[in-house]
């Protein structure tokens, strides 16, 4: 096909032809090759007789495609298919799935196993594809960032020849992959019966010769990102206990993870087919990346503004449309995974399960993913086997139905010891029962250079040694220091994300903190447990606001003697990018929130274990379904009767009617109503949180004329009358 398109055209419009008038049926039996002849099946003996297929064929637009297609051996006697099918896809930097123990254990259990290597990659007009430079077959085989349009399409529709060629059932479909698979995985289970064209238009996912009704019946996505804008430039406002929160609620553009994305753009840089800068806007990928890796300021750069839109648009699974149910998931991602760790999958499984109560979705969290993950052996094996279960279960009926328990395993140090549980949780919300606070009125200032530069380098996913990683557990100059009691004997297990509730003044628009959890060893070194990335509220003056933000969450014991310490600082380098113009951020009255899997108690030595606080809910969120246990008539649980409440799902104070009373900023430009002189207006802080060309407004009128007659009532009446006429003047 790749070296003569045309008459690999007509070939393929014979074979059509000829298959459908021998074959209408819609299950009636492949013929002996797939794609039309594209992909010719060889029997591999040492692989127990299975067949691999395996060629070049032409997707919807014309792009030319590598496929793998692994069927099960040929039956003795009977029909040759349609089999329930599993496509599994490659990470970034991958090319398409061969025989291996897992795809041959799928193929002789009876399930036709589909890959692809997805545009831009291996011989889909990648970086090596000899075809790469041909118009004809790679004018758009570029690199599309996985784009609901392109590359999930591209699946999509591969998977609808298959069935017209009778070689899989079109509503039995699994689909599964890690990184890059996870997030097409996502996609497609997102989707489920549907098909998003490059107009961004919907539309029923059916084959493209019978037109055969098509679905995923099941999706087990590992390490994938749900929002991938929050994955690589997180701005820490996601919370695991919220409903919907997608990347621009509040209006912040987040923190580069530097050292991830520069590595994954030069790989991709290296192996793949990036499109030429300004070539194509909704895949420019090399624009994106030195725009972002130049930094601040980002929110009022309608250029970052519009790279965000893009890519929650077409390239994260969290945005598709979700007016029906996805299709069956277990989500799987890794507590060490600092490029993906659960909280991709934990926004789409609340969303889902607030919209969806019946939704048939599990989660699965363990030390596995990218580079800090440890991915041991035994751990991954419990995993696939509960992936099997769920495949088994929705392609074939066989079994019965998984669980949809949220299921963990601890992180363990080092990496030859044995990972902590399972552990379960009929929902992530009652995962953990206890919980385990800390708190400290006393003001701190993380000043713009604090940090040692060598702790940062120990914690780097990228060149850092991995999980279990020390440093030096001491307090640092600059930072903001907190430290727990030791834990007493018998320890404590934390299971989720930690809380940091706080008054924060950050009067730097640019500015951030860098959050670590530590275990800090009675012998003074620490390990990093738990980290996160946050772009707080622009504060205009010297009050500050309270604000909430996690870390990521993990599954992570502490044992005697062992401290948990958190610490805030400037920035997280070389892991996340040091913020353009970094000002100083004071932090008071800190509340440090620790989900654990030990029941309320008092375990000795300082530690008491309580039951979980009422979630703080920033004005504009609602709590996720899991976590209204309030009683009837109230369920947010904040005293507020439902019949009054202004915000039943979300709790709130009666002074204001029931609603959040921390976090408005209806414009969204960063700064707090309670600061922003120009709160419907986006704005910058230089000018009271109006536009950096308007004039804050002046008060009323009748307010300054009070503020003028309580000074004129007092002792030097003609000199505060020249102040307040002077204040009026300037207004």
């Amino acid at each position: 096909m790749r070296g003569n398109p045309s008459r690999y055209l007509l070939a393929y419009c014979a074979t059509i032809a000829l298959y459908v008038a021998i074959a209408p049926a819609a299950h009636a039996a492949y013929p002996g090759d797939v794609f039309g002849g594209d992909a010719t099946c060889t029997v591999q003996p040492s692989a127990g007789n299975i067949r691999l297929c395996s060629g070049q064929t032409a997707t919807w637009d014309g792009t030319g495609i590598d496929v793998n297609v692994i069927l099960p051996p040929a039956p003795a006697s009977g029909p040759d298919g349609p089999y329930p099918a599993i496509g599994t896809f490659h990470g970034w930097g991958g090319s398409k799935v061969g025989v291996d123990s897992r795809t041959q254990g799928w193929a002789t259990s009876g399930y036709a196993v589909f890959s692809v290597s997805d545009r831009g990659w291996g011989n889909s007009c990648g970086a090596t594809d000899p075809d790469r430079l041909n118009p004809t077959l790679c004018g758009h085989g570029y690199n599309h960032l996985m784009d609901d349009r392109y590359e999930v399409r591209d699946a999509q529709f591969l998977l609808g020849e298959l069935a017209d060629e009778g070689a899989v059932i079109p509503d039995k479909i699994g689909v599964t992959g890690p990184s890059y698979g996870g997030g097409i995985s996502m996609a497609l289970a997102a989707l489920k019966d549907r098909t998003m064209l490059p107009d961004d238009s919907l539309v029923p996912w059916q084959s493209p010769v019978n037109h055969l009704d098509m679905e995923i019946a099941v999706a087990a996505p590992e390490i994938p990102w749900t929002d991938l804008a929050n994955s690589l430039m997180p701005n820490g406002h996601t919370l695991d206990y919220v409903s919907d929160a997608p990347y621009l609620k509040r209006g912040r553009i987040g923190v580069m993870k530097q050292s991830f994305v520069s590595g994954l753009y030069a790989l991709g840089q290296a192996t793949s087919n990036y499109p030429l800068p300004g070539m194509d806007s909704s895949a420019d990928l090399t624009t994106w990346f030195g725009l972002i890796n130049a930094g601040e300021p980002y929110d009022q750069n309608p250029s970052a503004v519009g790279i965000v839109n893009e890519i929650t648009a077409h390239h994260s699974s969290y945005y598709i449309d979700d007016t029906e149910s996805p299709a069956p998931l277990l989500i799987s991602n890794g507590w060490t995974d600092d490029l993906f760790p659960p909280d991709e999958a934990i926004r789409f499984y609340n969303r889902t399960r607030t919209n969806y109560p019946g939704a048939k979705i599990s989660l699965f969290f363990m030390d596995y993913g990218h580079q800090r993950g440890q991915n041991k052996t035994a751990d991954s094996a419990l995993l696939h086997d509960r992936q099997d279960d769920w495949f088994d279960y929705y392609l074939k009926g066989a079994g019965s139905q998984p669980s949809l328990d949220v299921e963990t395993l601890t992180t363990t140090c080092p990496d030859s010891a044995p990972s902590g549980g399972p552990y379960f949780g009929t929902t992530w919300a009652d995962l953990a029962p206890g919980e385990i606070r800390f708190s400290s009125a006393a003001g701190q200032t993380i000043v713009s250079a604090a940090g040692d530069p060598s702790r940062g380098q120990a914690y780097d996913p990228i060149s850092g040694p991995g999980a279990c990683a020390t440093a030096a557990g001491s307090d640092q100059s600059g930072a903001a220091s907190y430290r727990l009691p030791a834990a007493p004997a018998g320890g404590y297990t934390l299971m989720g994300s930690p809380t940091i509730v706080a008054d924060i003044n950050s009067q730097g628009p640019n500015s951030q903190i860098a959050a670590r959890l530590l275990d800090v060893a009675p012998g003074g070194n620490a390990t990093l447990v738990a980290r996160g990335l946050y772009r707080p509220e622009v504060n205009v003056g010297t009050d500050p606001t309270k604000q909430v933000f996690q870390l990521h969450p993990d599954g992570y014991r502490l044992d005697e003697g062992h401290i948990a310490k958190l610490e805030l600082l400037p920035n997280d380098v070389p892991y996340g990018r040091a913020s353009n113009g970094q000002l100083p951020v004071t932090v008071s009255n800190l509340e440090l929130r620790l989900p654990v899997l030990e029941t309320p108690g008092d375990l000795g030595g300082g530690i008491v274990i309580q039951e979980p606080a009422t979630k703080v809910v920033p004005s504009g969120y609602q709590l996720a379904r899991d976590f209204l246990v309030g009683p009837p008539g109230d369920q947010d649980g904040d005293g507020v009767p439902d019949a009054t409440d202004n915000c039943p799902t979300a709790p709130g104070p009666a002074s204001n009617n029931g609603c959040p009373s921390i976090g408005a900023d209806r414009d969204h430009d960063g700064i707090p109503d309670s600061q922003d002189q120009c709160p419907d207006t986006s704005g910058v802080a230089s000018s009271g949180g109006c536009p950096a060309t308007a004039t804050p407004p002046a008060p009323p009128a009748t307010t300054a004329k009070k503020r003028c007659k309580k000074r004129k009532a007092k002792k030097h009446q003609a000199s505060a009358g020249k102040r307040c006429k002077r204040k009026k003047h300037r207004h």
